[in-house]
C-alpha cells in the first residue's frame, strides 16, 4: 500500500524537526567540551536534517513500511 503525499510530507516534516533539535544539541555539547565555547553549527545542523527529512521518509516509503 502506499503512502499518501500528506502523510509523507508529517513524516519528513516530523524527522527534519527531530534532527535539527539532535543535531543542534550535539553540536553544542561539542563546542563546549572540544572548544571551550558555547555555539551551535548552524549550518551542518540544518543540512544534516533537511538530508535526513528527505532521505528516511522516502527509504520507508520504498521498503513499504510506510503505512
Amino acid at each position: 500500500m502506499r503512502m499518501s503525499v500528506k502523510r509523507l510530507l508529517v513524516e519528513a516534516l516530523t524527522v527534519f524537526a527531530a534532527s535539527l533539535v539532535v543535531s543542534m544539541i550535539v553540536t553544542l555539547l561539542w563546542n563546549l567540551v572540544v572548544h571551550k565555547n558555547v555555539s551551535i553549527d548552524w549550518e551542518t545542523s540544518c543540512r544534516f536534517a533537511i538530508v535526513l527529512g528527505i532521505i528516511l521518509p522516502w527509504v520507508g516509503t520504498r521498503r513499504g513500511t510506510g503505512r
